[in-house]
């Protein structure tokens, strides 16, 4: 029997700065390789065997952290793509504390340093990344926008399936 697929927990993000990633992704991403939307990655692979496991450690977790400002502080060229740099301290914070929970189950990615952003632009020619890259540094002005909770899914070899939506600081 195969081993279930792997849970993947990311930041949800309020409305107005969801919409803008993901407009932009939908923009620059290769359509038939976005199989998912904008996002930010907390952990690419937590236990898919333990569903119900995960979604109450996380929870538990969740309720004790007020949403999270995240600031956009920059660009970042990844060679192949374009990616929005992101830095809270409180959501740091946070994710170490699920880190702690889930120690003897992360993987070596999930166990690295941890650099949080979410991309809008991957696989495609690096001249087409450099360009893109530079059109928005020239519009660039560090935002903010709040962290209303975290999404986690069921990674299906490219598409996600929502799991569940796990609100930060009891919020319903």
């Amino acid at each position: 029997m195969p081993e279930p697929a792997p849970l993947i927990l990311t930041l949800q993000m309020d409305e107005t700065a969801f919409a803008r990633f993901d407009g932009l992704r939908r923009r620059h991403f290769p359509e038939a390789l976005n199989h998912i939307p904008a996002h930010a990655t907390l952990f690419h692979h937590l236990p898919g065997e333990d569903v119900a496991g995960v979604t109450e450690t996380v929870t538990v977790l969740a309720r004790l952290q007020p949403p999270p400002e995240v600031t956009v502080t920059g660009l970042r060229f990844t060679g192949r793509g374009v990616a929005y740099v992101l830095a809270s301290e409180a959501l740091s914070a946070f994710r170490g504390q699920v880190a702690a929970a889930f120690r003897d189950r992360l993987t070596a990615q999930d166990r690295q340093g941890w650099r949080p952003h979410v991309t809008v632009q991957n696989k495609v020619a690096p001249e087409t990344a450099r360009a893109l890259h530079a059109a928005l540094s020239e519009s660039f002005a560090p935002t903010l926008f709040q962290a209303p909770g975290l999404l986690l899914w069921r990674y299906l070899g490219g598409p996600w399936e929502r799991i569940a939506e796990i609100p930060f600081g009891g919020q319903a």
